[in-house]
């Protein structure tokens, strides 16, 4: 009798041997390797050679973007003139390291520009109507939408009718109506737009900006291009890749004032950089005053080139990133009592809670967390003066912006994508919106979506693992959105040791397949310790790791599924 301690669906992908053989052998690399390289969608030599050999060299032509050329030819005229140009970016990493990269990029061309950033709480996302009001109080003649204004035709044609230049750099989907009439628009997302990858940041777009400006991409630009590109969580393929490959060595020997003084107070420097410090140390550090109130503080550590300033800056993002976790571990508990007392799970499979006062910073965290504890998609509503903000977040297999589109009667407006969206509704409606947009899921959806699949690369022997492996492995790094970190199960181990909790809910025990014995470590199951005896036979999801700690290396296997048989 099988007993599953997590309530997953292991979906082991199935091998192609032959096209495994073939990669192999062309590349010279391991049968396991290949095989992981077809589980990532690889389907072609140059493709597996692109992912492997990740270098600046293989990123694509700039001038392939629609519209690159329009937008070169203004923001020249722009210099030739001596306008002034008027950045107008997003309050998130991505928009922040967007906005912060292309000042820079217009500085050494010797443009005067200036920066702004909307407020969460009284803007909103992206272009506003007060757009016109701020570049005419700027002295601006020309505004740089990034990270938004892909669907802001109402703020491009109130510019338009002000005589105000715009150029937009998105990477959003485009409303299907179309795009704005700014005098250029760069998304790759665009029906009509070449470009090969189309999965882009704004940051890698002003990159690919960059790049046609100058001849090639502004390698000590390289730390900020990284950390946007990650904290987006914009799959880590093709393009991004590299930017993140080169990237991460770059935010530990950072040149950037602000972002050293930030790495110093998160305690990090000196650290090897990991996609886990951009995205989950420096990522909410550099969010949290977008959230807390206003992300000019951030974008304008970014741009510090005082050390002094740069040190108090940061400090100031510390003390606002701790803040905002006590607020969001507040509004989650609140969220789960209402979830609790209110869903009544037999029959919604989209949770829709809403409060008066939650405060709008923390509501796409808190739909994350409710989205990962009950595996169902989520929206937050913030409510004020009858007026709701809200944060969604999905699960695989669920479009959220599609559920959305089919509610959108519903809602003062809303954006987003597959997996995360926001929007405005009126607190009358929201009643109504729980009703269809749960409607849409039952069209949609099947209940067996709902349940979690852990998706596991290969199933393999313990004898097949050795450190020649786990290096080799380790040349598919970075891990992130798009190339997760390689995922295997071993079947029938026998247990070998009676389990032991170590720090933090760890439970540690070693397995035996009769030819090797390993160390397993499950971190957060240590309550499962009870049902792990010693002789039962268990099978094992893990990833294989090199354990060092304070003695000679070892392969351990971190364990994020198991699965006991007992005997009757």
């Amino acid at each position: 009798m099988s007993q599953t301690i997590l309530t997953k669906q292991w979906h082991v992908l199935n091998p192609d041997l032959d096209k495994q053989a073939w990669f192999s052998r062309e590349l010279g690399i391991d049968p396991v390797i290949a095989q992981l390289l077809i589980n990532r969608g690889i389907e072609s030599l140059a493709e597996a050679d692109r992912f492997l050999f990740a270098g600046i060299e293989k990123i694509h032509d700039p001038f392939l973007l629609k519209d690159i050329d329009k937008a070169l030819s203004r923001i020249r005229l722009a210099r030739e003139k001596g306008e002034r140009v008027l950045i107008f970016g997003d309050y998130d990493v991505d928009g922040i390291t967007s906005t912060a990269v292309l000042y820079n990029y217009l500085r050494i061309l010797g443009i005067d520009a200036v920066t702004h950033l909307p407020h969460r709480m009284y803007d909103g996302y992206g272009l506003n109507e007060n757009v016109c009001q701020i570049a005419r109080e700027k002295g601006a003649s020309l505004v740089i939408a990034v990270d938004c204004g892909i669907t802001a035709f109402r703020e491009t044609e109130l510019l338009r009718q002000e005589g105000l230049d715009c150029l937009i750099i998105d990477h959003h989907e485009p409303a299907d109506r179309g795009i704005p009439s700014a005098c250029a628009v760069i998304d790759p997302k665009r029906k009509d737009c070449p470009y090969p990858f189309k999965h882009l940041s704004a940051v890698g777009l002003v990159a690919k900006l960059g790049q046609a400006l100058f001849g090639r991409v502004q390698e000590e630009h390289l730390d900020l291009i990284a950390l946007g590109t990650i904290a987006d969580v914009v799959p880590l393929r093709d393009e991004n890749r590299v930017f993140v490959k080169l990237g991460l060595p770059r935010i530990g020997q950072t040149r950037n004032k602000g972002l050293s003084a930030l790495m110093e107070v998160a305690r990090i420097r000196g650290k090897k950089m990991k996609p886990y410090h951009a995205g989950f140390i420096l990522g909410p550090r550099i969010n949290a005053t977008g959230r807390m109130g206003s992300a000019q503080q951030s974008l304008d550590l970014l741009l510090s080139e005082d050390h002094k300033e740069a040190q108090i800056l940061a400090q100031s993002l510390e003390n606002l990133n701790n803040e905002r976790q006590k607020l969001q571990r507040d509004v989650v508990q609140e969220a789960l009592s209402l979830v609790e007392r209110e869903v009544n799970f037999q029959d919604p499979r989209i949770i829709v809670v809403s409060k008066e006062g939650w405060h709008k910073g923390v509501l796409g965290i808190v739909a994350s967390r409710l989205a990962e504890i009950y595996y169902r998609p989520t929206i937050v509503i913030s409510l004020q003066d009858g007026v709701g903000t809200a944060s969604a977040r999905s699960i695989a297999g669920f479009h959220l912006h599609e559920a959305l589109e089919s509610c959108s009667g519903m809602l003062e407006n809303f954006g987003g994508h597959k997996l995360a969206a926001g929007l405005t509704i009126l607190e009358p409606n929201i009643e109504k919106f729980t009703r269809s947009i749960n409607e849409f899921a039952h069209r949609s959806t099947s209940e067996r979506c709902l349940v979690p699949v852990l998706d596991i690369d290969q199933e393999l022997p313990l004898s097949s693992l050795n450190f020649r492996l786990l290096e080799t492995i380790d040349s598919l790094e970075p891990y992130g959105e798009g190339n997760p970190e390689p995922l295997f199960c071993s079947r029938n181990l026998r247990v070998k040791s009676q389990p032991v909790i170590l720090g933090r809910e760890t439970l540690k025990f070693w397995v035996t397949d009769g030819n090797v014995t390993v160390s397993a470590v499950g971190f957060g199951l240590a309550k499962h310790r009870d049902r792990v005896k010693l002789g039962a036979q268990i099978d094992l999801a893990y990833q294989p790791i090199i354990d060092d700690w304070n003695k000679a290396p070892a392969i351990q296997l971190k364990i994020k599924d198991l699965k006991i048989s007992t005997q009757e």
